[in-house]
């Protein structure tokens, strides 16, 4: 029994961590238990040194110190005061106007206004929120179907998955040990390809089921001419200036990720205060929330490096590999295997505890296959994207859920009794963009050129092309890389101070004398202390 243990300990490591996350156990603690138990087990079986434990000060410090991870308080902080200080609210009612004679006007809204909140604040939760108290009682009031404005809110809201600068990408981005700024770029076009799927699914609704998605009456448009288009130019442009702080410095090389979050951050306030909503409270409420959010993102990170630390001890890492290479079809079925297991661990881990605990996993694998990582890292962000929208811990789904009425009211203007959004409702809306998230990962598997764009702009070398020329100071300008360094202009080489001997030309270089008289080499060799021979 006790040889079955140790010959197998990573698995049975890895099937305990998962039996604990499904019992409700907090992610953090259940690495760092998981890791601590199974790390003194392998020390007493014999397979693990009894210092093993004594390298996690280091990993800590490690990982204390990587600065990479400061964009995600940065974004959060960014985030959190822009949806609080009422940009949502602007953008929604403005662009509900402009697309409000057209069916669907206000789906279309809440989809561009969902993609602006992605490219501007990174988090789910405040997207969903605000469109859920925003839009959703207009979309009532007007008679859309409560599936179709259930869904749509929920799945725009998770546009903030994939579109930059995505929290989850920065995770994925130092899990895989590349580029942030890489996996922005790769990762923009496969976001705004979401969106216009969205968008196409909105009017091929309009075209078959217009009951379902009507256009706002001519009572509820007040806005129109040139009204409609100072309010558009007044509300869009602040964000997009703001878009363009953050990620256009940082596509073209002016800023790191981090550096660009901070001055997303500073930003932020300065909308904010000119928009006469930066209080005191507002920014004891982000910086609060945004403390939060970083300790819980930090604290699931040390615990995945204590649990990290056993399993790659037992060989855990080597097991995973050779699970997966194992698996038949190669490259494609890795791929298949590997989107099957995120996408139902999905349904219980969420895309902070999916990243620090699968990724590390998979990774080496798809390194090992040949596998671009940031393409491999993108195609994963899009699929738990997943992570959001199906039950039972569909964490969009919860956020609608806690802003949808749940009985019946009486709306304030129209005067008539609106009926409440059930839960099932929300998770049968949410069915449709759920399959749009799906085929949009065996896009990215079958065109990758949407994601491997990033690599654009790198200078590759070809090494047959490389040649090295090394110049030596004082060669007397010959071309020749071996050339005497010490060479005289003329070609001779220096005497140290001795005359030049007799007859020496250019063209026939004299070796230095250094002072002393040539040795005679066919004369006896000197006896170092005896009286010389007389001849």
């Amino acid at each position: 029994m006790t040889a079955f243990f140790a010959e197998n300990l990573a698995p049975i490591m890895f099937a305990a961590l998962i039996i604990i996350l499904l019992i409700g156990y907090p992610v953090a603690f259940a690495l760092s238990f998981v890791g601590f138990v199974f790390g003194f087990i392998g020390i007493e079986l014999g397979l693990l040194p009894a210092t093993l434990f004594q390298a996690i000060p280091d990993r800590i410090f490690g990982q204390m110190s990587n600065e990479t991870l400061l964009a995600i308080p940065f974004f959060t902080f960014m985030g959190l005061i822009l949806e609080k200080s009422g940009m949502a609210e602007d953008l929604l009612d403005t662009i509900g106007q402009l697309f409000g004679p057209v069916r669907g006007g206000i789906a279309f809204a809440v989809i561009f206004v969902g993609a602006i909140l992605a490219a501007t604040t990174g988090v789910v939760a405040a997207s969903v929120i605000s469109m859920g108290l925003i839009s959703l009682p207009i979309m009532l009031r007007y008679g859309y179907d409560r599936k179709i404005a259930a869904g749509t809110i929920a799945a725009s809201g998770t546009l903030a998955q994939i579109i930059p600068p995505s929290l989850v990408l920065i995770v994925l981005a130092d899990q895989l040990g590349r580029s942030v700024g890489d996996m922005y770029k790769g990762a923009l076009v496969p976001g705004l390809l979401l969106v216009a799927i969205y968008s196409l699914f909105i009017i091929g609704t309009s075209i078959l089921s217009p009951h379902k998605v009507p256009a706002l009456p001519p009572e509820a448009r007040t806005l129109r001419g040139g009204k409609l288009l100072l309010k558009v130019i007044t509300s869009l442009v602040p964000p997009l200036v703001l878009i363009f702080l953050v990620l256009g410095t940082i596509f073209i090389g002016l800023a790191t990720p981090t550096e660009g979050g901070a001055m997303g951050a500073v930003g932020a306030m300065l909308l904010a205060a000119a928009n006469g909503k930066l209080k005191l409270g507002l920014v004891k409420q982000s910086l609060y929330s945004t403390a939060k959010l970083s300790a819980f993102v930090l604290f699931i990170l040390l615990g995945a490096r204590i649990f990290s630390l056993t399993f790659y001890g037992v060989n855990g890492h080597i097991w995973v590999e050779h699970l997966m290479t194992s698996v038949p079809g190669g490259e494609v079925g890795f791929l298949i295997v590997a989107n099957l297991l995120v996408f139902f661990l999905a349904f219980f881990l969420d895309y902070f505890e999916l990243a620090f605990i699968i990724i590390p996993l998979l990774a080496p694998v798809a390194d090992a296959l040949g596998i671009d990582l940031i393409w491999f890292g993108v195609m994963l962000a899009i699929n738990m994207q997943t992570s959001f929208m199906h039950p039972p811990f569909g964490f969009s789904l919860f956020f609608l859920r806690s802003v949808a009425p749940t009985r019946a009211y009486k709306d304030r203007l129209t005067g008539q009794t609106i009926q409440p959004v059930t839960s099932t409702q929300i998770y049968l809306g949410a069915i449709p963009y759920l399959l749009i998230q799906l085929g949009m990962v065996i896009v990215v598997i079958a065109f990758p050129g949407i994601v491997m764009h990033y690599k654009s702009g790198h200078k590759v070398a070809d090494p047959a092309s490389v040649h090295i020329n090394v110049p030596m100071t004082g060669a007397g300008g010959s071309a020749d890389p071996f050339a005497n360094p010490f060479a005289a202009p003329g070609g001779a080489a220096p005497g140290f101070g001795a005359p030049a001997t007799p007859g020496a030309t250019p063209e026939t270089p004299a070796a230095p004398s250094f002072g002393a008289p040539a040795p005679a080499f066919g004369t006896p060799a000197p006896s170092f202390g005896a009286p010389a021979k007389q001849p």
